[in-house]
């Protein structure tokens, strides 16, 4: 403060400056220090070195190798017969007896049915009663005959009433012929009420019982043939195409596996099922043991070639676009590929590759979900 001419006090420059308390002074201290610090705080932070990119990433590996493969097809079938055949009756009637049942083996010529041969009884009387009759007509009208001829040589009797005697004697002997002939078809309708097998088999089926009205021709019976012994099975079509043309089949029993017998493929359906759409095959057994019994569960195995194949580690296997795929090693710039592959089949440890992969290519084995692709890799082995 000054004092002015009139005595009065006068404030000068420096009384306008604001009074601080303790606080604003310590505030007014302060901020250049923060400046500073962020100053030296922002040239320390662009001194500071950039992080180091990851350096390749360790993989195990294989180098792939090319090798013909064979592949085992299993089937389950059943054995069926060969030759099987239904008997029934040549003619119509009511059966009195059956003498086999399902199961049984029947020789050649044994009597299976009969039926009630009372009418054919009958039938074969008449026929025999009528035979009678005409060779006692014929006896007579060659007697009549022998006469007139003789008479004609002598000149006694007309040629017309020998020629009428030769005539009366050519026709009972003609009806003589036609009751033996009615005899014998009634003998064999008389047999026909037996019911015999024409070969050795066993029984698979009766369709008839005693005291039913059979018609001829009407199944009653069922035997299998015992001349031969058949695996059946029901093959898909694309194992049928890959089928060698003449394959050996080594069928088991599905019960006991050390029961086998070899096979050869005797009758291909040349019709898919309308339901299953698969294909009848006929297998022929050779020699089978008595164990393989008609109807048993049996086990087909057909080895096939199916070519070069490349096998890998489970483990290699990967998915890309929906399909199996692999990593590939470029040995030039030591950087993974992904790339997808064809598989023929796979095993728990294993996988067979039919396309996709080259014999000497290098294919990462573990950590493939760690990779992607263009990345570089170091390899941790690899082995032939």
């Amino acid at each position: 403060m000054r004092r002015t001419a009139k005595g009065r006090l006068a404030l000068t420059d420096m009384d306008h400056r604001p009074r601080t308390t303790g606080k604003g002074r310590l505030r007014t201290y302060l901020r250049p220090a923060v400046a500073l610090g962020a100053v030296l705080l922002i040239a320390g932070c662009g001194e500071q070195k950039a992080p180091e990119p990851p350096g390749p990433r360790p993989v195990r590996t294989i180098v792939t190798s090319s090798r013909t493969a064979s592949d085992s097809i299993l089937l389950t079938g059943a054995v069926e017969a060969q030759n099987e055949a239904s008997y029934g009756f040549r003619i119509g009637g009511r059966i009195l007896e059956r003498l086999v049942n399902v199961g049984d083996t029947v020789a050649p010529g044994q009597v299976l049915a009969r039926l009630d041969p009372q009418d054919e009884q009958n039938a074969k009387r008449s026929a025999q009663a009528a035979l009678a009759a005409a060779e006692a007509a014929v006896n007579q009208s060659r007697s009549q005959y022998e006469r007139q001829r003789q008479l004609l040589d002598r000149g006694f009797t007309p040629r017309a009433q020998y020629e009428q005697a030769e005539q009366a004697f050519l026709n009972a002997r003609s009806q003589m012929d036609d009751a033996t002939a009615r005899l014998r078809m009634a003998d064999d309708r008389l047999s026909f009420t037996e019911l015999r097998a024409d070969s050795a088999g066993v029984v698979t089926q009766r369709r008839a019982e005693a005291g039913e009205v059979v018609q001829a021709g009407q199944p009653v019976v069922e035997i299998a043939r015992q001349n031969g012994r058949d695996a059946v099975f029901d093959v898909p079509a694309p194992l049928l195409t890959a089928l060698p043309a003449d394959p050996q089949v080594e069928v088991t029993l599905a019960s006991d596996p050390a029961v086998k017998a070899m096979g050869r493929v005797r009758e291909v359906a040349p019709q898919a099922d309308p339901v299953t759409r698969s294909f009848r095959v006929r297998v022929g057994l050779i020699d089978p043991p008595e164990a393989m019994r008609l109807g048993v569960t049996v086990l087909g195995r057909v080895v096939v070639d199916t070519g070069p194949v490349i096998e890998i580690p489970a483990s290699a296997l990967t998915r890309l676009n929906d399909k199996p795929a692999v990593w590939v090693v470029d040995p030039k710039t030591e950087t993974v590929a992904l790339r997808n592959v064809d598989v023929l089949r796979y095993t728990p440890s294993s996988v067979a590759v039919a396309e996709g992969l080259k014999p000497s290519e290098i294919v990462v084995t573990a950590g493939v979900q760690a990779l992607h692709p263009g990345q570089k890799v170091r390899l941790l082995g690899a082995a032939r």
